[in-house]
């Protein structure tokens, strides 16, 4: 939970009128525009805020703040959005500039985080005011937020439907794919904060010991508490990485062994290329993004681990056939929303569709470059059917030298639930149940183990 400094009315009447900062008015100013940028650009808030945030000239807490409102604003998007109009007689006002995501800022603090309530309707105002459009309805914004601090119990009481917080679209596509009870399952998991996982180079029981967490039956280690990453023991040292369990799990899938030659197509920003390395493999790690594989180049600093980095279009690129090759497609990210929640209003059908066409390009490349006997591994972070299992029906049907290495429930520690009737890795965010919804769960992944048939096989 999100503390506050409690901020008293009288202090921020007193500043005003002498010109002097008002406390945390900032963070609400970032956290508003923060929503009204991820919301209309459809751009992801973590980009997003890594662009903005320095331009507020925030100190660490306030960003923060800052961020945890933006985030849980789109945990909850769909109850706010709910709780909000079910009280506007006639809707939301036309042009009023920022009120909307400064209500929705302010809205997520009331509901949902530990701030108190008169901060927050204050903070709120004060920032209506800061705008011509928005200041005409600062009666309307105070109203309304005062009303939502008083009937907070019932909003909450009725928001029982875990798929008021996700788009139609989506609910509709994991009921399809699913089930209607799996798929209020997924939706009812996105609505609590992530678990947090590492990977380390070796001795996952040890590590676990010593940084009191969680050793899960796939080998991941969780954190029992947030806590500053940087700060923990073995950081510095680069004895481990933060990386989803289930997102650790295609490495392990593929097995690598000590100097074989594996390539790592869309690799940033490299944990997966970290697991192999770490492994002995001769890695190549290849992605497009020039600014995404200086952060992988980092990351296997700290970690004491290297590859080969190639900046290219892995669609494109041409090398000699590797023993092994791993492919984690772009897609839609609808497997990570937990951690992620801003995915869910950001995509559409249509982002999946496209992506979709990439994914299969991205694929015929890896194929390519899989030398005969070689091991392929195609995953992505994605929910929806048309990114994981229909690409490989089509892959294997067009592709008859490729055939498919099915996964047993003990290689990825004996898991239920999550190895389909294919023998394909298929998780989904409410599986792994531990003691409370806080060591619950992992992303939604999607894994299929191919070999490439022997010449004449």
């Amino acid at each position: 939970m999100v503390k506050q400094a409690d901020v008293s009315p009288e202090l921020n009447e007193t500043a005003a009128q002498t010109g002097e900062p008002v406390p945390g008015l900032p963070a609400r100013r970032l956290a508003a525009t923060l929503i009204d940028e991820v919301l209309k650009a459809r751009l992801a808030l973590d980009e997003t805020y890594e662009r903005l945030a320095p331009t507020f000239g925030l100190d660490a807490a306030d960003a923060a703040l800052a961020r945890a409102i933006a985030i849980t604003a789109f945990r909850r998007l769909g109850t706010i959005q709910h709780a909000i109009n079910a009280r506007l007689e006639r809707g939301s006002p036309r042009n009023s500039g920022p009120f909307e995501p400064i209500l929705v800022a302010a809205a997520a603090q009331i509901l949902f985080l530990d701030v108190p309530d008169h901060a927050a309707v204050d903070l709120a105002i004060r920032h209506l005011h800061e705008d011509a459009r928005s200041s005409r309805y600062v009666s309307l914004g105070n109203a309304l937020l005062r009303r939502l601090a008083r009937e907070r119990d019932a909003i909450l009481g009725e928001a029982l439907d875990p798929f008021l917080d996700t788009p139609e679209w989506l609910a509709e596509s994991w009921i399809e794919s699913y089930g209607e009870e799996t798929a209020a399952a997924i939706a009812a998991s996105h609505r609590d904060e992530p678990p947090l996982d590492i990977s380390v180079k070796d001795d996952a029981a040890g590590w676990a010991e010593k940084l009191d967490g969680l050793l899960l039956p796939t080998g991941s280690v969780r954190l029992r508490e947030r806590q500053s990453i940087t700060g923990l023991p073995g950081f510095d040292e680069g004895a481990w990485w933060v990386q989803d369990a289930a997102a650790a799990l295609p490495v392990r899938l593929l097995a690598p062994k000590p100097g074989e030659r594996i390539a790592d197509l869309c690799a940033a920003p490299g944990g997966k290329t970290a697991q192999l390395a770490a492994a002995g493999a001769s890695v190549t790690a290849v992605d497009r993004s020039g600014p995404r594989l200086r952060r992988l180049r980092a990351n296997l600093e700290r970690l004491g681990l290297s590859a080969e980095i190639v900046t290219k279009d892995a669609a494109l690129w041409q090398a000699e056939p590797f023993d092994a090759v791993l492919l984690d497609a772009p897609c839609s990210a609808t497997g990570t929303i937990r951690r992620h929640p801003d995915v869910a209003w950001t995509k559409t059908p249509e982002d999946r569709d496209k992506l979709a066409a990439l994914q299969a390009r991205l694929l015929e490349a890896a194929a390519r470059l899989t030398r005969p006997g070689g091991r392929l591994i195609y995953c992505t972070c994605s929910l929806e059917p048309q990114e994981g299992e229909q690409q490989i029906a089509v892959f294997l049907a067009e592709n008859p030298d490729f055939k498919r290495s099915p996964i047993t429930a003990d290689e990825i520690g004996g898991v239920e639930g999550a190895i389909d009737r294919h023998g394909d890795l298929r998780t989904l965010p409410h599986q792994l149940k531990h003691d409370g919804p806080r060591l619950s769960g992992w992303a939604g992944f999607y894994a299929c183990r191919l070999i490439r048939r022997e010449t004449g096989g």
